[in-house]
Parts: C-alpha cells; sequence; structure tokens
C-alpha cells in the first residue's frame, strides 16, 4: 500500500490523500479501492501490464457506446518507485459480483446481458488486440482443452464436456468480420446492485473475433429458460450456439483446473460446466 501512495503522490497528487484499501488481489492485479468513487488498477505480472495498456487505449470509446457502465480509465498510470509496469485509475462500481450475489430478476438479467452484447458486438478495426485464447476458433483451444480434461478426471464428466466441445467443433466456424468481445464475460465480472445487472468489469482480455465467445456467459450464472430467453432474444443460430456452447464447456473447465486457491472463480467454473453440460 506504501508503493500505491508513493505512486500517487508522483503522479496524481490531487488523489494522493483519499482513503486506500485492498478490493480485490487476483491472478493478474491488485485493486484498491480510492476514495468513495475512484479505484487503482495494477498489474502483477507483464503479461497483465500488456491487458492493462489494451484497456487503457480501447475502453474510452467503447464507453461511449454501451449501456452499462465499464472500468474507463479515468487516469492513467507510468511505471515509477521501482514499480514496473502501467497502471490505471477506473470508476468504482458499488454492488458485488453475480457471483457472489445473482440477480434477483434473472430475465431482466438476461435482457441486460443481451442488450450489452448486442452494443459490444460491431466489427473491430485490424488493430485490435490480438487474443489466442478468445475470439479464435475452437480447434486453435482443442490441445489444450483435452489436456485439461484428462487433468481433472474423476472432478469432471469428461465424456459429457468432450461430446459438447465436440459438437463445438463440428459447427461451421465464424466467416464473418471480427467482433469486439469482452473476452471474458463470466458471472464474476458482471456487478450486481439492488438485483440487477448494473457495470460490467475486466476487460483485460478485450479482443476481436468470433462473437460465440462471449456468449457463453449465459451459461456462468442462468437457468436454462434464462439461457433460452438470451437465445432467442440475440436470435442466435445454431452454429454460433453450439460453439458458444463450446466455449462454456472449454471455459468451465480452464477456470476449474487454475482455481485450486480461489474457491469462489472454481465454483464460477463448476457452474459454468455444469450448465453447458446439461444443455
Amino acid at each position: 500500500m506504501r508503493l500505491v501512495r508513493r505512486l500517487l503522490a508522483e503522479q496524481h497528487p490531487d488523489l494522493a490523500g483519499l482513503t486506500l484499501r485492498l478490493l480485490a488481489n487476483g491472478w493478474d492485479n491488485v485493486v484498491y479501492r480510492l476514495g468513495d468513487e475512484l479505484c487503482i488498477r495494477l498489474p502483477r505480472r507483464q503479461a497483465a501490464a500488456v491487458l492493462i495498456e489494451h484497456e487503457q487505449r480501447w475502453l474510452p470509446a467503447i464507453a461511449g457506446r454501451v449501456s452499462l457502465p465499464i472500468p474507463a480509465p479515468v487516469r492513467v498510470g507510468c511505471p515509477g518507485s521501482g514499480y514496473p509496469w502501467p497502471w490505471s485509475v477506473t470508476p468504482y462500481f458499488d454492488g458485488r459480483t453475480a457471483a457472489e450475489q445473482p440477480p434477483s430478476d434473472e430475465a431482466a438479467a438476461i435482457d441486460t446481458l443481451a442488450t450489452f452484447i448486442t452494443e459490444l458486438h460491431i466489427d473491430a478495426p485490424g488493430d485490435a488486440p490480438p487474443n489466442p485464447f478468445r475470439g479464435v476458433p475452437l480447434i486453435d483451444r482443442d490441445d489444450v482443452f483435452r489436456q485439461r480434461v484428462r487433468q481433472l478426471a474423476g472432478l469432471v464428466d469428461g465424456p459429457a464436456a468432450l461430446a459438447v466441445w465436440d459438437d463445438g467443433l463440428a459447427a461451421p466456424v465464424w466467416t464473418g468480420p471480427p467482433q469486439w468481445l469482452h473476452g471474458d464475460l463470466h458471472s464474476h465480472n458482471l456487478i450486481v446492485g439492488g438485483g440487477r445487472i448494473t457495470a460490467v468489469i475486466d476487460f483485460g482480455d478485450i479482443t476481436a473475433g468470433d462473437p460465440a465467445t462471449d456468449m457463453y456467459g449465459a451459461w456462468t450464472f442462468a437457468a436454462p429458460a434464462g439461457r433460452e430467453r438470451f437465445r432467442q432474444v440475440l436470435d442466435i443460430d445454431d452454429a454460433t450456439w453450439a460453439r458458444a456452447r463450446g466455449w462454456a464447456v472449454g471455459l468451465g473447465v480452464a477456470i476449474v483446473a487454475n482455481s485450486a486457491d480461489n474457491p469462489l472463480m472454481a465454483t464460477v467454473g463448476e457452474r459454468t460446466l455444469a450448465a453447458a453440460l446439461e444443455a
């Protein structure tokens, strides 16, 4: 925390006197609440620093065309005081994540999520951030998915997971222009306040590609009826739905495989996987 104070004092002295408390300590970033209305987000590793730069470049423009608040930086920070990477000051969104506190009206939440995806998913420019883990054809993730299923033998229903994955592989690939993607649109990145989705956070995986990638979010918190509503509202065709369900299985397995030290995220992965195997 002393380091954060030094960075603020050097680069944004008007913010240095605000209260500071730890809010989250994730795989990629540590997040502090700064005063009542702001957060400070600092990468914990070089790979995450690149993602912060993507957010700093692209989120301000995206924020202007989506109806849900997103953490577009209000200030940016540079390396300093021995800290080697860029960092951001972003708005603070009051509430809890949908993983911690599901929306009270699932149908309304599904409509909100569908609207956000429609607003986000427009043709991306050629210099949109590349991401080898999101938005790509499922075949690009095939080897690592099968490896993870073997790794989790006894913890997940391997044959059922592989069957859903193979359905996604068999579906026609996305041939349209690459679309803007959040890239990690699961329930722990949806903020809920007053029983409804009020913000979308953590755009570190922002990229362009197959819109089916983001559609997996419906499997992270919605019951079958909610997922069917989601499909109808977005008018998702069979091929895209099969790929989206494949992403739900793939990312559910990935979260389970990498969350031994994070019970909440493990629950997100388990729920996503169970829902994707259900339908």
